[in-house]
């Protein structure tokens, strides 16, 4: 009897510790190979150095510039530039994710609009966002409402062509199901097309992600609004301090890779939960 009680007990502990390791092993194989690429950028980069390429007042290396960042996360102005950053990068994918909705519902119903926009797009979203600049300056002046405009148009396109793609994608035996249970109109493409097309959808939506992080950067840069990233950049390459530049070089990146790495998550998931992980590997 005390041993059967002794088992019972035991037993949760022991199913659970295969789980746990399974788990930490997960998570060191999703780890390890991003900190083997951080390890190997920095091996080559203190290579780059020592090689003398160039001196080190230009180019130093990543110890001074690991502690120069070091040194500016102890300052308040340095997290008020990446929450302004942030902001902005927020504001304008949101409107680029409303427009680029709209856009490619309205080209996937209208015939028309599909062999006359659908092209357009595909320009649209080749073309180089810092090439709006100009129009955006002449428009809007050097307001926060240029650099929205050039995010909008770096990103719309983007998240529009995804979901034209996906829409695309969509089994046509499911939209005959969908229309033979009664659903036409908006209601085909609320409750059929656009949970179908869900996958391409959240592709476009990383794709976006990167043209409007690209575009904000360039807008920053060219627009001294605000105690912005693009600003704080532009005030270390007036000055020469390098250290600087190339320590909020390593927070753009990182901030870009940490929010393309969430979109990439929220893509693995959905392509999982529709049966379509099996069909990468």
């Amino acid at each position: 009897m005390a041993a059967e009680l002794a088992a019972r007990v035991l037993q949760p502990a022991v199913v659970a510790a295969p789980a746990r390791r399974r788990s930490a092993a997960r998570l060191v194989s999703a780890v390890w190979p991003k900190l083997g690429a951080i390890a190997l950028v920095l091996v080559v980069w203190q290579v780059v150095v020592w090689s003398g390429w160039r001196p080190e007042s230009l180019l130093p290396g990543p110890v001074p510039v690991l502690q120069r960042l070091a040194g500016s996360l102890a300052r308040l102005d340095f997290y008020v530039g990446i929450a302004t950053t942030l902001r902005r990068a927020l504001v304008g994918y949101a409107l680029a994710l409303g427009a680029g909705l709209t856009v490619a519902i309205l080209v996937a119903r209208v015939q028309l609009l599909r062999r006359s926009v659908g092209s357009i797009l595909v320009g649209l979203q080749s073309m180089p966002s810092i090439a709006w600049f100009p129009f955006a300056v002449l428009l809007l002046q050097r307001t926060e409402g240029a650099i929205t405009f050039v995010v909008l148009l770096g990103a719309g396109p983007a998240i529009a062509a995804g979901l034209l793609t996906g829409i695309d994608q969509v089994n046509p035996l499911q939209i005959r199901v969908g229309r033979a249970m009664g659903a036409t109109g908006l209601r085909l493409y609320r409750h059929v097309i656009l949970p179908a097309a869900l996958p391409g959808f959240v592709s476009g939506l990383k794709q976006g992600w990167a043209f409007a992080w690209r575009s904000l950067m360039s807008a920053e840069l060219l627009v001294a609004a605000g105690p912005s990233l693009g600003v704080q950049l532009q005030a270390a390459r007036n000055v020469g301090d390098t250290r600087q530049l190339l320590a909020l070089m390593i927070v753009i990146c990182a901030i870009g890779i940490g929010i393309d790495g969430l979109l990439g998550s929220l893509e693995r998931g959905v392509r999982t939960r529709w049966g379509l992980a099996g069909a990468e590997a």
